[in-house]
């Protein structure tokens, strides 16, 4: 499995980047990191907290409407929509001696740090097709969609 990798939140000032609270500084103070020093950064904005709750009031939608996911929770809901509908996976080829080729599915993390807002909704949307197509055939995405919308604001 590959290594996370650490991040940092920095906030952004006139011509530079400032770490974003007390935290950030100290862990930065261990890493050794000096002033001219050169290092490499991946710059993102996080995701709007309310699609993350999106997803989580999707998962308990279907755990508590859908009979084939009924008792689980909401996050082992999304892990298993991910691998059934085949979206936000890292797929790999592995070679099964005496069977041949396979494609192997890893749920990737759903978390604001590791998906930007972009990938995050395609993969909302994703589940929403999946379900749609496999699970509410009298449904359009888009309805199931507002439907776990619905359920963040009450």
């Amino acid at each position: 499995m590959a290594k996370r990798r650490e991040r940092y939140p920095l906030r952004v000032q006139k011509g530079c980047f400032i770490p974003a609270d007390r935290s950030t500084q100290m862990r930065l103070r261990e890493k050794r990191f000096g002033t001219g020093d050169l290092v490499f950064a991946e710059f993102r904005r996080p995701r709007n907290p309310k699609f993350h709750r999106l997803a989580h009031a999707l998962g308990e939608l279907v755990a508590e409407n859908i009979e084939a996911f009924e008792g689980m929770d909401p996050h082992k809901v999304l892990k298993r929509l991910q691998l059934e509908a085949k979206v936000g996976c890292e797929e790999m080829a592995i070679i099964v001696p005496g069977f041949g080729k396979c494609l192997h599915l890893t749920p990737r993390s759903l978390s604001y740090e590791s998906m930007d807002q972009t990938e995050f909704y395609e993969v909302m949307q994703g589940f929403c097709r999946y379900i749609a197509e496999h699970y509410w055939p009298t449904l359009e995405p888009e309805q199931i969609e507002k439907m776990a919308g619905v359920m963040i604001d009450e």
